[in-house]
């Protein structure tokens, strides 16, 4: 993702932890990618295509493999803007140890966070669905998350979860928002580091809407306006 006409790269690798997405990164034109027709005049542009997230999402399994593939691990998928990137992570995961001598057992379940109302992070969050987390104890837990902001809504899950004693817990993130009141917080394995917009896309939504856009896409004015509850 070489700047256009910068003379510095707006993409560079973060020391190993993920691709970091500069503030002055124009994005990509609309006109060159193909998107659902029903949200043409919504989108400013196209931050991350679907190609570069797939790729990513590869290595980072990788990544996962190489560090806790001897394990068997419990997925915690955190619903709803985090199903497609799990998914595909899971995926890559299984094809890396179905061709390796370490084979890895995962075994995947469910949460769902709600702190969002818009576009503006709410302050109570609430934890809904999944397993009886008491099952977590012993285990090997990876969380796997769309997007990491502030760090305070994984804090909260993460508290939740370690009062039940699991062996090990990591967690991987698709994209970490620079924001402009970070906690420090930083997850294990991210994909990308982004500026502080509102991004939609690759399951991450604008009230239900956007969750079948396959790029990452920064959502327009018109576009909250038109989708806003």
């Amino acid at each position: 993702m070489a700047g256009q006409g910068g003379s510095s790269a707006a993409a560079q690798s973060g020391g190993g932890r993920g691709v970091v997405i500069s503030d002055n990164w124009p994005g990509y034109s609309l006109d060159l990618f193909t998107y659902p027709q029903h949200y043409y005049g919504d989108l400013e542009y196209v931050l991350i295509p679907h190609g570069i997230i797939v790729d990513r999402t590869e290595r980072l399994a990788k990544d996962i493999m190489q560090d806790i593939g001897d394990n068997d691990i419990v997925v915690l998928c955190v619903l709803k803007g985090g199903y497609k990137f799990c998914a595909d992570l899971v995926e890559h995961i299984k094809n890396l140890s179905r061709n390796s001598e370490r084979f890895i057992s995962m075994k995947v379940d469910f949460v769902r966070l709600k702190s969002y109302h818009n576009d503006q992070s709410m302050q109570d969050m609430q934890i809904m669905g999944g397993d009886d987390l008491s099952k977590l104890t012993g285990k090997n837990v990876l969380i796997v998350e769309d997007i990491v902001g502030t760090g305070r809504t994984m804090k909260v899950l993460l508290h939740n979860i370690e009062k039940y004693k699991p062996k090990m817990i990591k967690v991987a993130s698709l994209l970490v928002k620079r924001t402009s009141r970070p906690d420090g917080y930083r997850p294990d394995y991210y994909g990308f580091e982004i500026p502080d917009l509102f991004v939609v896309g690759y399951a991450l939504d604008y009230n239900e809407y956007f969750r079948d856009l396959n790029h990452i896409c920064v959502i327009n004015d018109h576009g909250k306006a038109k989708y806003r509850v």
